[in-house]
Formats: structure tokens, C-alpha cells, sequence
């Protein structure tokens, strides 16, 4: 398998004739591996697998409160671990090298639409509101997969070296949750790909 995985990355920079495709890492939210390609001259698509930030203690608690595991269910506290964050997303590039008046390289602008995945493992201490129990009732745990789903919207640039076989890239963009519940949530991230 170590001997396939070197050839393979030796072998990289001769299998594509033009350097378009390309294979990183992005910095930011979701921070993520990223694969992006061309469909057409200035028509990308993109997929990214990595993990994006959590929700808010607040978002936790009112999802925590629209679902209580007990009608007496009080909350004691709340913690939760990043999960996967998976994206699908096209974009359209324009070339904007020389309204930077740059001399090498190539700078394109680009504008998208995806459609995100995210999950979040939540864990939920709680107690019970009972007057009646003589001692009280121990605190409980109750453990839920939140799952976050929908398009996102973004705007960056794509900077390619002429002499290396390197791309570098910065975006901002927000990410529109309408599956479990309507959110919306600003993210962006800068990274770096090899191109082959």
C-alpha cells in the first residue's frame, strides 16, 4: 500500500496535460480535505470532507427544550464534539489577474452555490423537576447526533503559481441550515491545493 501511495504521488504531475484539478487542505469552517476540478473553462465543482464548527450553547439548549427526553426534564449542562462536515458545490470563475496588475500567475475570482453536511455529537446532562421523590433523582445523560443540512452561498479567489504546481485560495461565505432547523451560519477558510 506505501509503495502504491508513493508511485502514485510521483506519478501526479504527469497524468493531467493542464493544471486545473486539484487536491488540499482548507483552513477555516468547515476545515476540511478538498478536491476541486473543472467542467468546463470556468465552471468548478468541488467536494470537501472534514469537520465545521459547533452550534452555539444557546442553538443546543432551545433544540433541548423543543425535545425534552422527560416532560420534568431540567438542564443541567450541555457539551458537544465536532462530527463530519461533507459539501457538493459548483462555482463560476472569472480571470481577474490583470485588475490586480499582476505580472505572474493567474488570479480568478469565483461565486458559488453547494449544498453542505454537518453532525454534531451532543451530550446533554439533565435532572428531573420532582418534589415528590424522597432522595432525588440522579442527574441523567442524554447523547443525540444533531445533524445540519443545506445549501451554502460563497465568494473567494483562486491564486495559481506559474512555476510551481500549487494553488492558493481564500472565501467567506454562509451556509443556510433548513434541515433540523433554520439557521444561518457565516463561515470562510484559506487553503492550499496541489495541482495535477
Amino acid at each position: 500500500m506505501k509503495k502504491q501511495l508513493l508511485v502514485l504521488l510521483l506519478l501526479l504531475p504527469i497524468l493531467g496535460n493542464a493544471q486545473e484539478r486539484g487536491i488540499g487542505i482548507r483552513l477555516g469552517d468547515p476545515f476540511s480535505l478538498t478536491y476541486k476540478d473543472f467542467v468546463r473553462d470556468y465552471i468548478s465543482y468541488e467536494l470537501s470532507l472534514g469537520s465545521g464548527s459547533i452550534n452555539s450553547e444557546n442553538y443546543f439548549k432551545k433544540s433541548f427544550a423543543r425535545r425534552p427526553p422527560s416532560p420534568s426534564a431540567l438542564l443541567a449542562s450541555v457539551s458537544a464534539a465536532k462530527g463530519i462536515s461533507l459539501a457538493f458545490r459548483m462555482a463560476a470563475h472569472t480571470d481577474i489577474t490583470d485588475s490586480f496588475e499582476l505580472e505572474e500567475g493567474t488570479l480568478l475570482g469565483y461565486v458559488g452555490l453547494g449544498a453542505q453536511l454537518r453532525t454534531t455529537q451532543v451530550s446533554y446532562l439533565y435532572g428531573a423537576i420532582d418534589n415528590t421523590m424522597n432522595p432525588p433523582k440522579p442527574f441523567e445523560t442524554d447523547t443525540r447526533t444533531n445533524g445540519d443540512f443545506g445549501p451554502e452561498f460563497f465568494i473567494g479567489a483562486d491564486y495559481y503559481f506559474d512555476s510551481i504546481p500549487f494553488a492558493v485560495f481564500v472565501e467567506t461565505g454562509i451556509f443556510f441550515e433548513l434541515i433540523d432547523r433554520a439557521h444561518l451560519k457565516g463561515q470562510g477558510g484559506l487553503g492550499i491545493r496541489y495541482l495535477f
